[in-house]
């Protein structure tokens, strides 16, 4: 599996144009490679953490063949546990049938085979006839295995190398650079699952660049120009949009209509987001959008108008308890619209909401994996949604119009990469070097598909 040619291997030479092959997308040994090289080896985000506000609340995370329990232990103490019983290796929790993952409050764990029983710091309390083992079963054999768990974003995170770096140093830069959209303080307004048919990083990549919305959502044209940039951020990247000087914080999610009157294009474009998608914006913004066109006079600049309606929703949020956080401007066009944070989650951020999207192998098929997308925003405190995971399959119209285009894509790619006239891939050096950096480092841990200088 070692690439033999010339590879890239630095951030700073994703700025030419790179290709690589297919294999990561549609080998079985390489998906089978994955488990141990992958993700066994990096932290990744398993729940939120208001889904286990009380001691005694779990949740659980698989990957592959690893099970994990994530429990709340102490009221400011989370741990993660392999989900297996350390006597004959049967789960201690199962998923419920159609269930993304199994939730709950348990005082102790308790194996459905032969009634071993642990507390909730992972300690084996109970054994049946356990003199039966003549002193041999000690508190350290007997105990669930324990792996690493830390909270950012509001968001839990785990891995499960013993000798991983802290997390906070894996996520930098995004960390530092998301810190102030206060991320943590979102609650989900919607969340749905599916399994689909690509590989998870032929799903993650649909969301990992701009450069698709002139062709696969051609409605939006309509609205502006959608050019955008990728950088390479070490193992993140993030994407933002191109924009015309003094507008920097139009590289935002929180984005003004263009090409006519920004007062109607705005309004336009927001009412089409919130009814066709459901994303990227609330019902506050919609509204104050709505209101441009009687609080504005025509031809009011367009910095302008972007200020008088991103400052008309901040205070109207503001009457009904939900406080935006204050990010400069200049932050703000740093930050970009999205992070790619390695390797399988994207957080689509604004100061107000957030779109974010996950992946990860569906057993070792490589074309298929289990995909989640979830919309978060504030709410006034009291009064969030209780919000499940719902699965949701592909033509379910509460998917809406805009996501089941990118869906069409994802399908149509993933076959195509075994399509034996497939030479590669092109991403493109601008707008796409996210893709070709999840790749190099993704090589990294692999020891296999590094992008390579197109000759």
């Amino acid at each position: 599996m070692n690439d033999i040619s010339q590879v890239v291997e630095s951030a700073e030479d994703l700025t030419a144009p790179v290709t690589f092959g297919a294999e990561a997308y549609v080998s079985e040994a390489y998906v089978r490679a994955e488990r141990d090289k992958l993700w066994r080896k990096v932290w990744q985000q398993v729940g939120r953490v208001e889904e286990i506000p009380e001691v005694g609340n779990f949740l659980t995370y698989d990957i592959l063949e690893d099970s994990l329990i994530v429990v709340r232990t102490a009221p400011d103490t989370i741990k993660a546990f392999y989900n297996v019983c350390s006597h004959r290796g049967r789960r201690l929790v199962d998923t419920p049938p159609g269930a993304k993952n199994a939730k709950g409050d348990r005082v102790k764990f308790v194996c459905g085979f032969h009634g071993w029983t642990y507390d909730l710091d992972g300690r084996c309390t109970y054994i049946l006839e356990k003199d039966d083992w003549q002193g041999k079963l000690t508190d350290e054999r007997t105990r669930l295995g324990e792996v690493k768990v830390d909270t950012w974003g509001g968001w839990i995170w785990i891995n499960m190398d013993p000798d991983c770096g802290p997390l906070r140093e894996f996520l930098e830069p995004a960390a530092g650079l998301l810190d102030p959209f206060e991320l943590q303080n979102m609650r989900p307004r919607w969340r749905k699952w599916i399994v689909f048919d690509c590989n998870w990083k032929v799903a993650m990549e649909a969301f990992a660049e701009i450069y698709h919305v002139e062709v696969t959502h051609p409605e939006f044209m309509s609205f502006g120009d959608f050019r955008g940039w990728a950088r390479a951020q070490g193992l993140h990247s993030n994407i933002g949009y191109d924009a015309p000087k003094g507008l920097d914080e139009n590289q935002a999610k929180l984005r003004l209509g263009s090409g006519g009157d920004p007062r109607v294009k705005t309004a336009e474009m927001q009412t089409y987001t919130w009814e066709q998608v459901n994303t990227n914006t609330t019902r506050t913004l919609v509204d104050a959008a709505l209101r441009l066109v009687d609080e504005l006079p025509e031809g009011t600049p367009a910095p302008q108008v972007l200020k008088h309606w991103l400052d008309s929703a901040r205070a109207d949020d503001a009457k009904r308890g939900v406080i935006w956080p204050t990010v400069d401007p200049a932050h703000t066009a740093k930050a970009g619209t999205a992070w790619q944070i390695f390797p399988n989650f994207q957080i689509g951020h604004a100061v107000n909401n957030s779109l974010c999207y996950s992946a990860r192998p569906y057993g070792y098929d490589p074309d298929k994996c289990i995909f989640e997308v979830a919309v978060y925003e504030l709410y006034p405190k009291g009064e969030e949604p209780a919000t499940e995971w719902e699965y949701t399959e592909k033509d379910d119209p509460k998917w809406g119009s805009v996501l089941p285009q990118d869906f069409s894509n994802m399908a149509a790619v993933q076959q195509g990469m075994k399509n034996g006239g497939f030479r590669g891939t092109l991403p493109n050096p601008y707008r796409e070097r996210s893709i070709a950096n999840l790749h190099r480092n993704l090589s990294k841990y692999m020891n296999a598909g590094a992008p390579r200088p197109l000759k």
